[in-house]
């Protein structure tokens, strides 16, 4: 077993072989990836660059006769996440540290990005400060700021990749006291507008004997969940929250993406679903809200969100490509209108209340729906217990029919 390093050699030689060191002092076996691609390093690494090209499915020859920065970097990092995956699949890889500004970042975070969830993943990093979404994605990847760049060993820097290389050992070293759960377990997604009706649903379901995880549908949080059902993790998915679509359709800053939905249905997993804040779209302080939106309904969440109110038309869109998504499913599945309402702002007196919306909404997945899923109507909000229940209740009966009655 061993903590893979990865680093450009070329220009990060000495802080590699630094924290490397420190590792090793540790009784802990390092396994040294060099990804850098303009000259041969110094330091003779574990796995070359040559090797890391040859993985991506070219050569570092190529790399340096057509001199391209970003086919490099996206290049490496394919090779990285390619060679990491297999050191995994060994048995051999027990954490991951990257150290490096934007160019290593990118490439050992793809890296980490490609292994499963639980593998410690630590990346020293100039960019740590800024956007890292697009470094951790749905991953567990923990990023720390370098605060100088990392160019050299000084006092400042030999603290912080000290601190790095000793939090993985401490990590690698120290097995986590964790019982694993025998219990099926079930993915629900969640926001603020629907955590009511979450909050009932998970009691329901942790009753019957069920493990939940509930995850946060800020776009991240639903790649997460659907990640984690295509590796098996998840055996039913009560996606009460579908709110990622109106963000991707209308352009919001939470979108998960255009495969959102996709997993369930094609891995067959027993699937319920609602529409919970399909109401609104995700922006950040008002005023980053794009001109063209000015004259639509905004309700200010707090002072860094602002949701804006879909509109009958884009309802409507939205419903045919929920309705298209669910029809593809493989596994049971059952879409559930919550005829009172789609979020705790969409009811009568509150903001979003907009009855011709939400039933532009519902009749176009009534006419789009196939007959192979099961559509269940209800006369309440989406955070009524009488529909919380209802939807656990019948993921609950899908489960147990799949188990075999368990």
């Amino acid at each position: 077993m061993a903590v893979v390093l990865i680093g450009t050699l070329d220009t990060k030689g000495e802080e590699l072989d630094f924290a490397r060191e420190i590792i090793e002092a540790h009784d802990i076996d390092v396994h040294l990836i060099d990804v850098g691609v303009m000259e041969d390093p110094d330091i003779e690494p574990d796995t070359s660059a040559h090797e890391v090209a040859e993985a991506a499915g070219t050569s570092l020859e190529h790399l340096r006769e057509e001199a391209d920065r970003g086919e490099a970097i996206e290049t490496m990092g394919d090779g990285a996440a390619a060679i990491a995956s297999r050191l995994h699949d060994d048995g051999i890889l027990e954490g991951v540290v990257g150290l490096g500004g934007s160019g290593n970042t990118s490439i050992a975070t793809t890296a980490m990005r490609a292994l499963p969830v639980g593998i410690p993943k630590l990346m020293v990093s100039t960019m740590a400060s800024g956007d890292t979404e697009p470094y951790v994605g749905a991953k567990d990847v923990m990023m720390l700021y370098s605060v100088a760049d990392i160019e050299g060993l000084n006092q400042l820097s030999r603290r912080v990749i000290s601190n790095a290389a000793l939090a993985m050992v401490g990590m690698v070293a120290n097995e986590p006291d964790i019982s694993i759960s025998e219990k099926p377990t079930v993915g629900i997604t969640m926001f603020g507008v629907t955590t009511p009706c979450v909050h009932t649903a998970r009691e329901y379901l942790e009753s019957e004997g069920y493990e939940t995880i509930v995850f946060h549908a800020t776009g991240t949080g639903g790649r997460a969940m659907e990640e984690l059902v295509r590796q098996g993790l998840i055996d039913g998915v009560l996606d009460i929250t579908t709110t990622e679509w109106a963000d991707e359709l209308v352009g919001g800053v939470l979108s998960a993406g255009e495969t959102r939905l996709d997993a369930a249905a094609e891995t067959g997993i027993p699937q319920v679903v609602s529409v919970g804040a399909l109401d609104m779209v995700n922006f950040g302080p008002r005023d980053s809200v794009p001109d063209a939106f000015e004259d639509r309904k905004f309700h200010i969440h707090n002072p860094q969100v602002t949701l804006m109110r879909t509109t009958p038309e884009e309802n409507a869109e939205l419903g045919e490509i929920i309705a298209g998504k669910l029809n593809a499913a493989t596994g049971p599945t059952a879409l559930f209108l919550p005829l009172g309402g789609v979020s705790i702002i969409d009811v009568e007196g509150e903001d979003f209340y907009d009855p011709e919306a939400d039933s532009r909404l519902f009749d176009a997945l009534r006419e789009n729906l196939d007959d192979d899923v099961e559509l269940v109507e209800l006369d309440a909000a989406i955070n009524d217990d009488e529909f919380a229940t209802a939807t656990a209740t019948k993921l609950d009966e899908y489960l147990r029919t799949a188990d075999g009655g368990r």
